[in-house]
């Protein structure tokens, strides 16, 4: 059985990227590069649904940047279409290892592709700045004690919560 997974656009900048996301997939779907990325099924103002991949595996609770020249994981064909996402859509953020999964062949297959660096600076920076959309820290957490990714919404914020504990 096939498997999906539903995000739902928290924010306007969320949708600019599933638009982002359907217009790069049908792009490399056009070159037989399609299995590389995460299926774009659907997307609308509120949603978008996108074929579900196995998360990797964190490391120390948090999420990791990938090394595209070292990881076995990683093949000539990944690694040329991250450089031709990089050159011809302005791709941010795509090392992470959040923005990867495995198919059923343990292959990695990129699942978040959406943010450029235009989009990140020009909207997505403002924002955090003024305590709108989240920052990544990595901090301890008060209520679990466990050193991880907290998200932190500004310079104000003193709620240092991982989300497992209840922040959101």
């Amino acid at each position: 059985m096939d498997e999906f997974v539903i995000k739902v656009h928290l924010h306007p900048i969320g949708y600019k990227q599933s638009l982002n996301e359907i217009e790069i997939y049908e792009y490399m779907k056009a070159r037989n590069n399609e299995d590389l990325l995460a299926e774009m099924v659907y997307v609308n103002e509120d949603i978008c649904i996108q074929r579900y991949y196995e998360n990797l595996e964190l490391r120390d609770n948090q999420t990791y940047e990938l090394n595209v020249v070292e990881d076995n994981r990683m093949s000539p064909r990944l690694r040329g279409l991250l450089r031709e996402l990089d050159q011809r859509f302005d791709s941010f953020d795509l090392k992470d290892s959040s923005n990867f999964g495995l198919n059923a062949e343990r292959n990695l297959v990129l699942i978040d592709f959406g943010m450029t660096k235009s989009l990140y600076e020009m909207e997505w920076v403002p924002l955090a700045e003024a305590g709108e959309l989240p920052q990544i820290y990595f901090e301890k957490c008060r209520a679990c004690g466990i050193e991880k990714e907290l998200r932190m919404y500004g310079q104000a914020d003193k709620d240092k919560r991982c989300y497992a504990c209840g922040k959101q």
